[in-house]
């Protein structure tokens, strides 16, 4: 039995590019983590592998922020891609290209594939005027003034010439595409989702700008950018080598295109899974042959986001308790394609459990007891009796059923069952206990036992520490090294995986010394991780109220005028444009942190937050503008939870549900309310507020109430029935 299966002879897969607005957090290194585990399984199966990662750098959003940062945007891009490499270099990630799109090998190719597009009559000019959001880069429905129903921020009024795509043309050739590849998207639920969006109708899609330049020139029309998102979609092909001149790019693009797996976050499957295949299909470039959506890692139950200040960064848990840590918590803890929560309490629990006291004292013993008993020397084992058997089948069973589930992008099941050899050989190791030698027991036979028992649990170890390789890279290169193996990464080179099986540990080999693999973590690593998470959270919250402080004052002023419900359907092109009368404008979200959009369900008008104290003629009132007011995030919640906080006479805990996250909110009402009578009622909450917190306890959000001076408080609340998540605008 081995581990290789069916392989292809060349393997090429990707991360998304990550956009440059702000440093890597945990949800860019898990995408990038899992691509990384997947080309290490498939180099050591002797499969060829391109593994792709890299930044998104153009856009309006970046030419502000750079121009607040007091710097060139090309700078501001420098400095955050260089964050992102640099962090995966630190955790050994294995990519073989970073594709970057300032480089001037991108900015060709692109040109390249746009005028492709255009000779090939997929692309026509026409002009438009309508709502656009910058901090998005996304259109949005609406009469100037309309807030985005995403970030909460005034849009702006943008009239331009614009070049679009015919996106309405390939309706009909996605969808038979897809019922003929069945196997494209993924998960199930992404799928679902794509094909009732592309049948509810596709309109043209925007492609260019002209109201900034810090985008790729339009070749022959210099005085527009490429949009976005054709720009960010072409890095799977122009790093490959795609539009080049250059024999040896155009032997690898032959070579690897088409894409095996684009790994994504599931907010741009729609650009993944609509518009980027049909650029392909109007460019008569083959379509990948599938892409793989992961769910979001929450934090506290909401997704990570810098503007609510919840990010872990990679670092933190490196820093305390290493990259393989890291690793295995994120593919063990978190079915593929599902939402993950992540939590420092959760990630000891998991490192303790399978890695400390499992796999890491499994090797312990058995490397010492080779150590002290025979001298280093791996022994012969001689005659097996039903117990190693028993552990043999069991290991032959664990190499038939993981690479089936780790090639399906099943880690989490994958590794749980190699954890249940990992608990089997420790528990023959415990049951046959070749430490201790009853008096009845010769030493002849004993030392026959010692050899069978300790030989057996060698090569069953030698098994899961193959197996579990792409995962903990670091780990198993000092095991493969104290089981006398080698260095693993040649291995690895020379597709090891491949001829895996059992009886491979031959008698006669020398292991080397026992190392530590995963010193136990003491209490006080969960608050070490905690204390530099906050300080890290503390600075970034600083850094985008300031920044949003920044925006207000440099965007153009916006008319107050009525909410918005939804983003745009599509600014219209002038009507002398003789094609498809309206353009769909794609949403500009970065990879892996665009914001749960719970807006669109949002009544057209909501409550009033809150009622406010009826002002006599002698009191002054104090005014805001409207980019005051839309920083303030409101949404409708339903309180789960409601307890006392000890020893605080005015304070209630509680857990509340925003329908896209649950989260706790600490409120001075426990005077006015009793606990119990408010489970189930929906109130108004702040969203964005900074989180604090109070009695050691952190609060994420605030009430909101009305009250006369001195009287008391009265939660708002809805006559109708309101969504929750619902924005109150």
């Amino acid at each position: 039995m081995t581990d290789s299966g069916s392989q292809p002879s060349r393997f090429y897969l990707t991360t998304p590019i990550y956009y440059v607005n702000a440093r890597p957090h945990l949800g860019h290194a898990y995408s990038t983590i899992v691509c990384d585990a997947i080309a290490r399984r498939k180099r050591a199966l002797g499969v060829e592998t391109w593994f792709l990662t890299g930044t998104d750098e153009h856009g309006q959003k970046i030419e502000r922020s750079a121009k607040l940062a007091g710097c060139s945007p090309q700078e501001f891009a420098d400095r955050i891609a260089g964050e992102f490499r640099g962090l995966w270099d630190r955790l050994g990630l294995t990519y073989d290209d970073f594709i970057r799109t300032t480089e001037e090998r991108h900015i060709r190719r692109v040109q390249h594939l746009f005028a492709t597009l255009r000779d090939r009559g997929y692309i026509y000019k026409g002009s438009y005027t309508g709502q656009y959001c910058v901090s998005d880069e996304a259109y949005v429905d609406g009469p100037p003034g309309t807030i985005c129903p995403d970030c909460g921020r005034a849009t702006e009024t943008v009239s331009e010439e614009n070049y679009f795509f015919k996106l309405s043309a390939f309706e009909r050739k996605l969808l038979e595409f897809y019922e003929a590849n069945s196997g494209f998207m993924g998960p199930e639920s992404t799928r679902r989702e794509v094909i009732s969006f592309v049948r509810s109708g596709l309109k043209d899609l925007s492609v260019s700008r002209t109201t900034f330049d810090w985008g790729i020139p339009v070749p022959g029309d210099e005085k527009h950018v490429v949009y976005v998102w054709l720009d960010a979609l072409a890095n799977y092909i122009t790093a490959l080598g795609y539009g080049s001149d250059d024999a040896k790019d155009q032997e690898r693009f032959k070579k690897f295109w088409p894409a095996d797996i684009h790994l994504i976050g599931k907010e741009i499957s729609r650009f993944h899974c609509v518009y980027w295949p049909a650029f392909l299909m109007a460019a008569g470039i083959p379509l990948p042959r599938s892409v793989k959506a992961n769910g979001w890692l929450l934090f506290d139950q909401g997704k990570m986001s810098k503007s609510r200040g919840n990010i872990v960064r990679a670092e933190t848990v490196h820093e305390v308790l290493g990259a393989d840590a890291l690793r295995y918590f994120l593919l063990r803890e978190i079915p593929f394609g599902q939402d993950g929560n992540f939590s420092f309490d959760a990630l000891v629990q998991r490192y303790n459990g399978d890695l400390a006291n499992g796999y890491g004292n499994l090797v312990s013993r058995v490397v010492n007891m080779v150590h002290k008993y025979f001298g280093g020397v791996v022994p012969e084992a001689g005659a097996a009796t039903q117990a190693e058997a028993a552990l043999r089948a069991s290991a032959e069973n664990a190499l038939a059923s993981f690479g089936p589930a780790f090639d399906d992008l099943n880690f989490s099941e994958a590794l749980k069952g190699l954890w249940l050899l990992v608990a089997e050989t420790d528990g023959y190791l415990t049951a046959n206990a070749p430490w201790k030698k009853p008096p009845e027991r010769s030493d002849a036979d004993h030392a026959a036992l010692q050899a069978r028992v300790l030989a057996t649990a060698a090569e069953a170890i030698r098994l899961i520490t193959a197996l579990v390789y792409p995962i903990l890279p670091d780990a198993t290169a000092k095991v493969w090294r104290q089981l006398g193996q080698g260095e693993l990464a040649d291995a690895a080179r020379n597709g090891f995986l491949k001829d895996l099986a059992w009886g491979g540990l031959k008698p006669g080999t020398k292991f080397g010394e026992p190392a530590p693999l995963f010193p136990r973590a003491e209490k006080d690593a969960v608050e070490r991780m905690q204390k530099l998470e906050e300080e890290n959270n503390r600075t970034a919250v600083e850094a985008v109220s300031a920044n949003d402080a920044n925006e207000a004052k440099s965007a153009p002023a916006a008319t107050p005028a009525a909410p918005a419900i939804k983003y745009a359907a599509a600014p219209a092109p002038a009507p002398a444009v003789a094609a498809k009368p309206v353009a769909r404008a794609a949403a500009k979200a970065p990879a892996e942190t665009a914001a749960p959009q719970a807006t669109a369900s949002a009544p057209a008008t909501a409550p009033a937050p809150a009622a406010e104290t009826p002002a006599t003629p002698t009191q002054e009132r104090s005014h805001i503008t409207i980019d005051d007011f839309t920083k303030v995030e409101l949404r409708v919640a339903q309180i789960l939870v409601a307890e006392r906080v000890p020893k605080a006479d005015k304070l209630l805990r509680l857990e509340v549900d925003l329908g896209y996250e649950k989260r706790q909110i600490l409120a001075g009402i426990a005077q006015y309310y009793e606990p119990e009578k408010l489970i189930g009622r929906k109130i108004v909450i702040v969203a964005n507020l900074a989180p604090r917190k109070m009695r050691g306890l952190e609060s994420n959000g605030m009430l909101l109430a009305a009250s006369l001076e001195g009287g008391a408080p009265v939660l708002a609340g809805f006559l109708e029935e309101v969504p929750l998540g619902a924005r109150l605008k």
